[in-house]
């Protein structure tokens, strides 16, 4: 459904001054998914039954959006936790939609959102909805998980390695299984992890901008050395 992979258009753009303003209403924003993801999403089938079969999907959108020059190396999908069902999937869109909070889970979480229409995925008569990252998130994308209403996250990783290869600084640690936990939201870890590795490092190989706030993104160099 090419309505459940955009909020909105990308607006156009002018400057004035130094200042962007946009040719549609300043009181509203949207972020739009990149052109082949309706495509690629059009390919998929509409249960995906196993874990696995979920996170090889995330995985492969995230390096679709590296490839694409599209976003960052992140992805997530939401999906009804018993059957598999596909209800959204998000990458990572902070530099091309000019903003910082539309990493990959928001945009999953949001799209769902909006196809269903509901604010909450965990409301009265839905069923139980659960949501895959090529990572842990960052602890912005940890919070709009908890409020979003699934029941279940399943994550590729949670070690140091995404910092370490990419640069990205994805903020305060907690004790995220705890925190899952006091919500009754179950959680899976280390899942098709090889594969979310050889994203990060296609993003650091690449040479692309890690745009992490005040200023603090950078050109990735590589060492001579790196695997």
């Amino acid at each position: 459904e090419g309505s459940s992979l955009a909020l909105s258009k990308e607006p156009s753009l002018e400057r004035n001054g130094g200042l962007a303003r946009t040719n549609e209403r300043e009181m509203e924003f949207g972020v739009a998914m990149p052109d082949w993801a309706e495509g690629e999403q059009k390919k998929l089938p509409e249960y995906l039954k196993t874990l696995e079969e979920r996170m090889r999907v995330v995985h492969r959108f995230a390096r679709l959006n590296v490839e694409h020059d599209t976003g960052g190396p992140f992805a997530a999908g939401v999906f009804e936790l018993k059957t598999g069902r596909v209800v959204s999937i998000g990458v990572n869109r902070v530099v091309p939609g000019r903003c910082s909070t539309a990493h990959a889970e928001v945009m999953a979480i949001a799209l769902a959102q909006k196809r269903l229409g509901v604010h909450d995925l965990g409301g009265e008569g839905l069923p139980d909805h659960q949501l895959v990252v090529n990572w842990l998130p960052c602890c912005m994308c940890f919070g709009a998980t908890l409020w979003s209403g699934v029941t279940s996250l399943a994550i590729a990783g949670s070690d140091g390695s995404l910092e370490e290869i990419t640069g990205f600084d994805e903020g305060p640690r907690i004790d995220n299984a705890k925190e899952l936990a006091k919500r009754g939201i179950e959680f899976f870890d280390n899942i098709l992890k090889d594969e979310a590795i050889d994203t990060f490092k296609l993003f650091r190989d690449s040479g692309r901008l890690v745009y992490n706030g005040r200023g603090g993104g950078a050109c990735i160099p590589v060492p001579a050395d790196a695997p």
